[in-house]
């Protein structure tokens, strides 16, 4: 398992070109994935991910390494089971606290009306979560880490992933974007490798987005 904690030379964020350029370009991304149109979201986001993972796998030598084993999907499996109670609890939470909430949880689902269910699948398990870890844990926050260590690194990678989300307007996914990245943040600072941490995406992707959606369907009156 690398150690996170280390320090070495590296290049400080206000001049790595890598971090500034690819937060730029997610951000920019982020904004026309979820601001364009509704029924080219997926190729758009796919897009995304694509982009945001090769530059994260040519910028950091050290993903280019990793390798998904046994021990990485049974800690991914049994992670994302936890981040899904924890949804299921914030579910309930965001929709007595905010006005919008259930309104908001529900536009949220209604992508997955947008393309056959396989499809869907394949491109957030295959594409879309394990660019997210690649970017946003291999990428942006190893490199703050490096620079303020791990706290604050997770900290401001944390934020930066959330923030990511505010072009969405939507209070409810801006929330529930922070709380998955600081739970995959944390991970990720106490050590767990990059390996699991894709399994845990693309698992808790597919499980709470395409399977067992965190709604409750309306009671029929």
């Amino acid at each position: 398992m690398m150690n996170l904690f280390k320090r070495r030379k590296h290049t400080p964020p206000a001049r790595d070109l890598a971090l500034l350029g690819g937060l730029a370009l997610a951000y920019v991304s982020f904004a026309q994935v979820f601001r364009g149109r509704r029924a080219r979201f997926w190729p758009r986001m796919t897009r995304t991910g694509a982009i945001l993972g090769s530059l994260s796998l040519a910028s950091e030598p050290e993903l280019r390494e990793t390798r998904i084993g046994v021990k990485d999907v049974v800690i991914g499996l049994g992670s994302a089971g936890v981040l899904y109670i924890i949804f299921q609890i914030g579910d309930r939470f965001a929709r007595w606290l905010l006005p919008k909430g259930s309104t908001e949880i529900a536009s949220i689902y209604d992508l997955r009306t947008l393309g056959p269910t396989p499809v869907l699948a394949g491109r957030l398990a295959l594409i879309i979560g394990p660019a997210e870890e690649l970017f946003w844990r291999g990428l942006v926050q190893r490199r703050l880490m490096r620079e303020y260590g791990p706290v604050v690194g997770t900290a401001a990678g944390t934020a930066l992933y959330g923030g990511a989300h505010l072009v969405t307007g939507n209070v409810t996914l801006i929330g529930a974007a922070s709380v998955a990245g600081a739970f995959w943040g944390g991970l990720y600072a106490l050590g767990v490798p990059m390996g699991a941490l894709i399994v845990s995406h693309a698992a808790w992707d597919v499980f709470t987005f395409l399977i067992a959606p965190t709604e409750r369907p309306e009671r029929s009156k």
